[in-house]
């Protein structure tokens, strides 16, 4: 694809000079130089010079002038009598009709290549051709900018070792599959003529001749590099945000992390008192006092977990999502409040759906969740004196398929007036409260994909829930 018209204005102006001294021998020697061979053939050489600095206009004038000049000296020498002079002529005119005939094509060939050429020029992408040993035949502007070699340094060097081509894979193999299908697409670093780096998204193309013979290769690259390092940028600035929110998120669960953790402790201070008692009668209450240790190892884990998953969120990593059981992760939550609910005298009703799916969390934070929906709800009956205090806790699955947990309570139910705060940080309507219990709860669950409502019963009461989507990993 290279322009064979891109000629010096020295060398420009010496070719016509050339063409015409050559032609005035041509026509000396063979008109007054006794010879049997087809001196005139060698006009042939002034077309191929002509072809070389005039268009089809030109080129057609000088193969006629030449062609003129053939007869005028066989008729000057020798008269047409049919002798082998006359043959001699036939066959220079033949000569130089072909060769005029043949140069045209080359030019009308080589346009057609130049107007390719100017095309790709101008695209900004970078676009080169290189022979079946990789040696570069075309190298367009945008090449030229990309990585600072001029077309006439670049062509004739092979492509690979120019630029240092570094391969995401062997080149063995990417040959293979561009020879299987004659296309290949993926990343290539390259090196600059100044030595930096460029990572490109290169498209190679197999070019092929008449008769389908591979012949070479049409390599197309654009520069990603600041594209990479952009996502890369964005990769790092979206994980200092994910820590900042984590911190955050730890800074809001500080305002209900003494009421979380003194919950075991206080279950493990009074399963250790009740020990004690059964420990000091006669004859001991072995069975309580093994019942009151599991109770105390059990709260100590509950205590241990919250801690973990406190410090999880003070590190820069993901939270721990694993696959959790909604119905025990409840049952866990309830043995928590035992001392609560009898505190607040308030019956506690569990209705769990046994066909629930598993959800995809992480169970530190949906069990605080639960913890919050469950002691507010508590909380929302200790003014109730007129009626027994009654708490369930629901579990179902919804019509879009999420898994819901419902706390119903019967107490004074939500102020209209305020409903559209509750979720809002650092809202409360206790005298004792933060503000962050909800918004806590909010914030973990749509982390997780779900929302959080709140709303008042028909009867007396509200009911909060969540929603999580079920885990459908481990389906199909």
């Amino acid at each position: 694809m290279s322009d064979s018209h891109n000629v010096t204005p020295e060398r420009s102006r010496f070719l016509p000079v050339l063409a015409g001294l050559f032609a005035i021998g041509i026509f000396f020697v063979d008109t007054f130089v006794p010879s049997d061979i087809a001196i005139a053939v060698l006009y042939v050489v002034v077309v191929l010079i002509a072809s070389n600095i005039y268009q089809r206009r030109g080129l057609l004038l000088v193969a006629a002038t030449c062609m003129g000049l053939t007869l005028l000296s066989y008729f000057i020498v020798h008269v047409p009598e049919g002798d082998s002079a006359l043959v001699r002529c036939l066959m220079s005119l033949a000569a130089i009709g072909a060769t005029t005939f043949l140069a045209l094509r080359n030019q009308a060939a080589n346009a057609m290549l130049r107007e390719r050429a100017r095309l790709l020029d101008l695209t900004h992408d970078t676009i080169f051709a290189r022979d079946m040993h990789d040696t570069i035949t075309y190298w367009n502007l945008g090449a030229e900018k990309l990585y600072g070699w001029r077309a006439d340094e670049a062509v004739g060097k092979n492509s690979h070792h120019l630029m240092r081509t570094v391969f995401p894979e062997s080149l063995e193999s990417i040959n293979a599959e561009l020879a299987r299908t004659g296309r290949w697409e993926g990343e290539l670093v390259h090196t600059k003529r100044d030595g930096t780096s460029v990572k490109v998204a290169s498209r190679w193309s197999l070019q092929r001749d008449d008769r389908n013979r591979p012949i070479g290769t049409l390599e197309t690259n654009n520069d990603i590099t600041e594209h990479i390092r952009a996502q890369e940028a964005l990769q790092v600035a979206q994980a200092e945000l994910a820590h900042v929110s984590r911190l955050t998120t730890l800074g809001e669960l500080m305002a209900s992390i003494s009421h979380e953790v003194n919950q075991p402790l206080a279950g493990i201070v009074t399963n250790g008192e009740a020990c004690l008692r059964w420990l000091n009668f006669d004859p001991p209450e072995l069975d309580e006092v093994r019942s009151g240790l599991e109770s105390m190892i059990s709260d100590g884990v509950r205590a241990s977990e919250v801690i973990w998953g406190l410090r999880a969120l003070t590190k820069k990593t993901q939270s721990q999502r694993t696959t959790i059981n909604i119905n025990e992760l409840v049952e866990q939550i309830t043995k928590l409040v035992q001392r609560e609910l009898l505190n607040n005298r308030v019956s506690l009703q569990i209705d769990l759906s046994q066909s629930l799916p598993n959800v995809l969390g992480d169970l530190v934070q949906l069990q605080q969740v639960a913890l919050n929906l469950i002691i507010n709800g508590i909380q929302a009956m200790s003014s109730i004196n007129d009626r027994p205090r009654m708490l369930l806790v629901q579990s179902r699955q919804n019509e879009a398929g999420e898994v819901v947990v419902a706390v119903i309570d019967n107490g004074t139910g939500i102020d209209p007036a305020i409903a559209d705060q509750l979720f809002t940080a650092f809202f409360t309507t206790k005298t004792s409260g933060l503000g962050m219990g909800l918004s806590i709860c909010r914030s973990i669950i749509e982390a997780h994909g779900g929302k959080v409502i709140a709303r008042n019963n028909q009867g007396p009461g509200a009911t909060f829930q969540f929603s999580v989507p079920a885990d459908t990993s481990a389906s199909g």
